[in-house]
């Protein structure tokens, strides 16, 4: 395949589609397996943010009060990130090893059956069990997918198609709010079950997939050193090591740092609105009057509307930064994330407003995160590119995990008020414009081998 430079087109790619005709029916196929994976890993995942409330109200019993329920809820929230960062740790470096593909499935198993078991929990430490191990499994996916996607795209295009597999997060988020729409009436343990089932549709589209050619170039390298023996060369040596530990090697510690500091600010400003929202919606509804099948229309839509906000937001993400390089689009996105987020959290009253503002925070909230997929693989090279997601991801998530936590201990000093505790946590935002601040550029460069 001819190689050309990610930005190459830049210019045209907003008017003209005719890319799409290159795309080999290869990477159609890994595209497809990536982005629903992503869809389903979303939807399964964010499910609970849905049931949260009516869940814990059962299980502590109805006498639970809003503040033991937004402790409890930061805590089980927690559980669920800290699992997310394991799975995705641990798994980044297994498919370094073992390969994107393989690991890809493993995940999907491990995060639909455990989201389905979350039905059954008979107590808050049952949930929590169950949350953790979903959380294994749905952190892994990503991960997996991602240098899956990158190196199946690695000469051209790159930037583009890994903003669109991204809108599977923000997919993920609509058919959740859908999900819930249908299945809340019977109650929150259907609407966990409802995450097994889709898992089989993508172990339909699996079979038969093949590991990328920069993977299998670096499993050759891999073998050949190993075979020297004695006589493997200094360098080969080198690309032997621990791959964890080659993150913090002289050449690589610095965009470690970089990815690391980008993964945290992302992160930290979305999750506690994730967990969050859909309760800060029905006790906003509560206080204007709105109860019962009709407040759980209004959050469905509001939810949906957040979704598709984020879709938007993740598919332009790679076609901005082809336009104007991605430093500047991370940086565009997360100061519309302080914007209208703080706007949202700390200025409105009514909830009137919020389907709309919804919309447009969704698109930058959400959408800065196709920046996971495409600045943080160019980073690294192919044999650490997993483990380096992975990583920063993984860092990112167990110090985000006590987001939720702490957004939730802070509702009793602050009233009551969940969307005050939600909009100190979005100020989180600032450490990814730091991140592209001090990073590198590689709009222009070809993706690291």
């Amino acid at each position: 395949m001819e190689q050309i430079s990610p930005a190459e087109g830049s210019l045209t790619s907003w008017t003209s589609w005719s890319w799409v005709r290159e795309i080999t029916p290869y990477q159609w196929r890994v595209f497809l397996v990536v982005w629903l994976g992503w869809v389903l890993d979303s939807t399964d995942f964010g499910l609970f943010s849905y049931v949260l409330r009516p869940a814990l109200t059962e299980l502590l019993g109805a006498q639970a009060s809003l503040a033991e329920i937004g402790r409890l809820g930061g805590l089980l929230s927690m559980v669920g990130l800290l699992g997310w960062a394991f799975g995705g740790f641990v798994f980044g470096v297994v498919a370094d090893y073992i390969g994107r593909v393989r690991t890809l499935a493993l995940s999907i198993l491990i995060f639909s059956a455990f989201t389905g078991l979350q039905g059954i929990a008979q107590s808050p430490f049952e949930l929590g069990i169950y949350r953790f191990m979903a959380g294994v499994g749905a952190g892994a996916e990503i991960i997996v997918g991602i240098p899956l996607l990158i190196e199946a795209f690695a000469h051209q295009h790159r930037a583009k198609v890994a903003g669109i597999m991204m809108t599977g997060g923000a997919f993920g988020s609509l058919l959740g709010a859908s999900v819930y729409g249908q299945l809340a009436p019977f109650g929150w343990r259907y609407v966990f079950f409802a995450g097994v089932a889709p898992a089989v549709l993508l172990f339909l589209f699996r079979r038969g997939m093949v590991e990328p050619e920069p993977f299998k170039a670096v499993k050759a390298r891999r073998a050949a050193a190993r075979a020297a023996g004695d006589a493997t060369a200094p360098e080969d040596r080198k690309f032997l090591q621990f791959v964890p530990l080659q993150l913090f090697s002289r050449e690589l510690r610095f965009n470690t740092m970089v990815g690391l500091l980008f993964c945290l600010g992302t992160l930290l400003s979305i999750w506690t609105s994730l967990i969050w929202l859909p309760t800060i919606q029905s006790l906003m509804l509560e206080r204007e009057g709105v109860t019962g099948a009709d407040a759980i229309r209004r959050v469905t839509s509001g939810m949906q509307l957040w979704g598709i906000g984020g879709i938007l937001g993740y598919a332009s993400f790679g076609f901005i930064a082809d336009a104007i390089g991605r430093r500047a689009t991370v940086a565009l996105y997360n100061v519309g994330t302080l914007a209208v987020g703080l706007y949202l959290y700390f200025v409105v009253d009514s909830y009137s407003v919020y389907p709309y503002l919804l919309f447009v925070f969704g698109y930058f909230v959400w959408g800065v995160f196709s920046g996971h997929a495409i600045y943080l693989p160019e980073l690294f090279p192919t044999h650490v590119r997993a483990t380096a997601v992975s990583f920063c991801n993984g860092t990112g998530r167990i110090i985000t995990s006590f987001g939720p936590l702490v957004a939730g201990l802070l509702v009793a000093p602050f009233g009551g008020n969940f969307g005050t505790a939600a909009g100190v946590m979005t100020c989180f935002a600032l450490l990814s414009i730091l991140a592209v601040a001090i990073g590198r550029e590689t709009r222009d460069e070809a993706l690291p081998q």
